[in-house]
């Protein structure tokens, strides 16, 4: 199978997860680490809303944990029917892990996808590099 069609249903499949009582805005992320290993996530609601967490953030934070430090791509999809981006918070931790040819798939259904590299979703971004 295509990687990016097993990211696109990985990140399919983790939005069924998300627990979003006050948006009902449901998000799955899948990433693909640099060493072919596939992280999901989906996001996480707080009544207090600054606790919020997204779908990316927890697909990433869960690779990282498990000792992966380089994203080679990331797969997200929100509302059905509509394409979801990453927010900014998202795109600086994208950026703080993605390699240099990172690839961002933003899902609009199962067959309807796109990819975009992503120094096109973030051209001057400010990264490890920059220290």
């Amino acid at each position: 199978m295509d990687i990016n069609k097993k990211l696109v249903e990985e990140a399919l499949k983790s939005r069924n997860n998300a627990y979003a009582p006050y948006s009902n805005f449901q998000v799955g992320a899948a990433v693909l680490t640099e060493d072919d290993e596939i992280y999901s996530g989906c996001n996480i609601e707080n009544a207090s809303y600054t606790p919020t967490v997204c779908a990316e953030r927890v697909a990433i934070f869960k690779a990282v944990y498990d000792g992966h430090k380089k994203i080679k791509k990331v797969a997200i999809v929100g509302k059905l029917g509509d394409y979801t981006f990453p927010c900014g918070v998202c795109r600086q931790v994208i950026r703080e892990f993605c390699t240099t040819d990172c690839e961002i798939i933003v899902i609009k259904n199962k067959e309807e996808y796109q990819t975009l590299k992503f120094t096109e979703l973030f051209p001057h971004s400010f990264g490890p590099d920059s220290l």
